[in-house]
This record gives C-alpha cells, structure tokens and sequence, in this order.
C-alpha cells in the first residue's frame, strides 16, 4: 500500500499541535490557549481581560504575542508594516486573508466596483424581499433553528444572486459555507479535514461551472469581471478568490444576525428598546459587532524590529489581534461588557480589520443584519430562547450552528 506522505505530515503536524494546545490550556492555563478551546468557544471574554492583564503586549505559550489593547490593534491593523502572510491565514487558502500589496491590491480591485454603496444599494429590495418571504414561512407553533430557518438562508440568496449561480441548492450552500467556516480558525480534527476537502472539491465544481459559462458569455456581473480579468487575476489565484468571497458574504453575515439576535434576547431592557424604536436595528447590529464580534482574532507578522506598546518585538514574530478583546478595553468603551445599542462610539470596534485589509463586504452584511434583525424582531416580538445553543467549533469564528427559538 502506498502511503500518501502529504497525509502523514498532516497527521504528524496536527497531532502535535493539538498536543501543545491541549497542554498549554489545560495545563499550563494559557488564556491564549483556551481561547481555541472549549472554554473559549463557550465564553473568551474573561480570557481576553486575563491576557489584558498581564499588559499590552503579552507572550504566548504557543508562540508570538497577542494584544486585547484598542489602540495598539488598530494601529496594526491600519499599518503596512505588518504582513498578512501569516501560517494560519496561509493555510486557510483564502487568498486576499494572507496576501500583502501590491499583489492584495491587484486583486481587490478587481472586485472593488461590485462592492460600492450604490451597487450595494441595489440589492436592497431582493433582502427585503427574502427576508419577509423567511419571517412569513417561520413556524408559529413550535421551535425552530434560526440560523438554519432564517439566519442562514438569507445571505444564500444575496451571495449566489451576487455570483450569479442559476438554481443555487441553499441547503447545500449552507453545509458547505458552515463546514468552511468552521474550519478558518483550525482543524478540529482528522474527520474535520476530510469533511473540509469534500466542501473544497465540491465548491470548486459549482464555481468553476459559473466561470467558464461567465468566460463563454460574460454578462454585468462580479463573475463575468472575475473570470475575464486576464493579467490581473492569474489562474492560482481564482478559485480562492471566489471561494473566500463566496464563504465570507456567507458566514459573517449568518453569524452576525445569530449573535445580535441573542444579544437582544439575553438583555430584556435592549429588546424593549429595539421594540419602541425599530430604527434602532442599524444600531443593534453595530453593537453586536462590538460586544460579540463574528470574527474573534486576526494576525499579522512584524517584517521588521519594531517598538509595540513599549515591547522590542523581533522581526518575523507573530502577532495574534484579540478582536473580542480589543472591542471591549474599558480605555475605548464604557461598560465594555454590556451590550448597549445606543451606544456612541459602537463603530470604533475593529470586527471589519482596518487599513488595506478592511473587510469590502462589510456596507452589505451590515444591510443584511439589519434588514434582518429589524424584520424578525418586528415579527416576533415574543420570540424566546427555547433550548441549549450549539456553537461553530474552534475560537476564530464566533456563531452559533444551533439556535432553537420560540415564537410564541
């Protein structure tokens, strides 16, 4: 039998991380750790305010440093000296995460045009429309899953409308967009891989359909401009172009409405507010952004010494962005730790990345969200937590895969 040795230096590789993981957070308590852990799936944010204090810049036991500090996160997020070619951007194969100009640059505008407030504007009347078709269709009843029966179906529609995919299965773009998004923050396990390299395969057949019809006929689409962007987009390039485009305008919209959703039903005095004062729902969403952030962490390389928050950090160390953490320093947000949609200054949260790497679907899933959040509110205002919540594995994305409600 021959023995496939790309797969045994996974097994290999991954094994000894989960074994200095496992160690480090169950052992050696390292808050950076648990994060990734079942401990921080479940709740990071006491986790974020033990790494707050030990200082801005802080050690970590699986190597590199991480920060929670605002300030210090928004500057290198913003900054060019750092790289984005980090080892688990890179790994993740999608595409613009781990690139750095001008090649980032090169590709981003191709699809720049598609994301501007007008063409995003356009789509308005088709999230309107799916999401009073989803309220209408929502049991009345008994329970029901909200990110399978609402949450998720909605960026569906507007991502495959968006790239133009005739007759899109949603059921099937919903497995494939939660076995994707699970696993950018890790493997979970060698299953997990299989499962991850299936989703890839099949991903790749339905994209690649879309782009040689798009090649064959090019129409006024993001695809057509894509598939027909010779010189710009070269042929490595393309399909995890359009798979990181196809994955993130799915999964952080569908856990963006999970967690304002459940924000608003764990804090009684919001939800009334949100009640009186539906055009408050825009508001919500940014808070949630803040308070419970879709995406918890980012990295970027030092690419040369550097002077971090009175830290001599070396050139080529790793350093880990605590989003989560950096949405709640108590030097940026009052009462950090409540969720309050009135707050002022809820857009200074860091969940959008900043400076080249801000993220270019952030104007449509924050139309999405709040078209949808506003919309089942308003529908259900009664609409109760009606069992145990099941989150996405691993500490980078935060979301939930099960969400039974109530609507009466």
């Amino acid at each position: 039998m021959v023995i496939d040795r790309q797969l045994l230096r996974f097994v290999r590789d991954f094994s000894s991380y989960r074994i200095r993981l496992y160690g480090n957070g169950y052992l050696r308590r390292d808050p950076v750790s648990l994060i990734q852990l079942r401990t921080g799936i479940e709740d990071p944010y006491p986790l974020y305010e033990r790494i707050r204090a030990k200082g801005r810049m802080v050690r970590t036991a699986m190597n590199g440093m991480v920060t929670v500090d605002h300030r210090i996160s928004d500057q290198i997020l913003r900054s060019r000296s750092y790289s984005a070619a980090t080892k688990e951007a890179k790994e993740a194969g999608l595409s613009l995460l781990s690139m750095d100009p001008p090649d980032h640059t090169r590709l981003r505008e191709v699809i720049a045009g598609d994301f501007t407030a007008r063409r995003i504007a356009d789509y308005r009347p088709l999230i309107a429309s799916v999401v009073a078709k989803l309220i209408k269709d929502l049991p009345r009843d008994e329970p029901f899953d909200l990110i399978s029966t609402f949450a998720a179906p909605l960026p569906v529609a507007v991502i495959t409308e968006l790239f133009g995919i005739p007759d899109a299965d949603a059921d099937e773009f919903v497995r494939h967009g939660t076995e994707f998004g699970s696993a950018i923050g890790g493997i979970q396990s060698l299953a997990h891989a299989r499962r991850l390299l299936a989703t890839r395969e099949r991903l790749a057949e339905i994209l690649d359909k879309v782009i040689q019809q798009r090649r064959r006929e090019p129409v006024d689409d993001m695809m057509s401009r894509i598939a027909n962007a010779d010189g710009q987009v070269r042929s490595d390039e393309l399909m995890p172009l359009c798979t990181l485009l196809l994955i993130a305008g799915f999964q952080t919209t569908v856990n963006l409405i999970g967690n304002t959703v459940l924000a608003l039903l764990s804090n009684p005095g919001q939800r009334e507010l949100l009640a009186d004062h539906p055009d408050l729902a825009g508001q919500a969403v940014e808070e949630c952004l803040r308070y419970d952030a879709p995406v918890q962490r980012s990295a970027r390389l030092t690419t040369t010494a550097v002077e971090i928050g009175g830290t001599q950090v070396p050139a080529g160390e790793t350093i880990v962005i605590g989003i989560g953490g950096a949405n709640r320093d108590p030097a940026v947000f009052a009462d950090a730790d409540n969720f309050d949609i009135t707050r002022p200054n809820a857009k200074d949260h860091l969940s959008f990345s900043g400076g080249a790497h801000y993220c270019i679907g952030a104007p449509l899933a924050r139309l999405e969200a709040t078209e949808a959040v506003r919309e089942i509110m308003t529908a259900a205002p009664d609409l109760r937590i009606a069992g145990p919540l099941e989150r996405q594995p691993g500490g980078l994305v935060r979301g939930l895969r099960r969400f039974p409600v109530a609507a009466a």
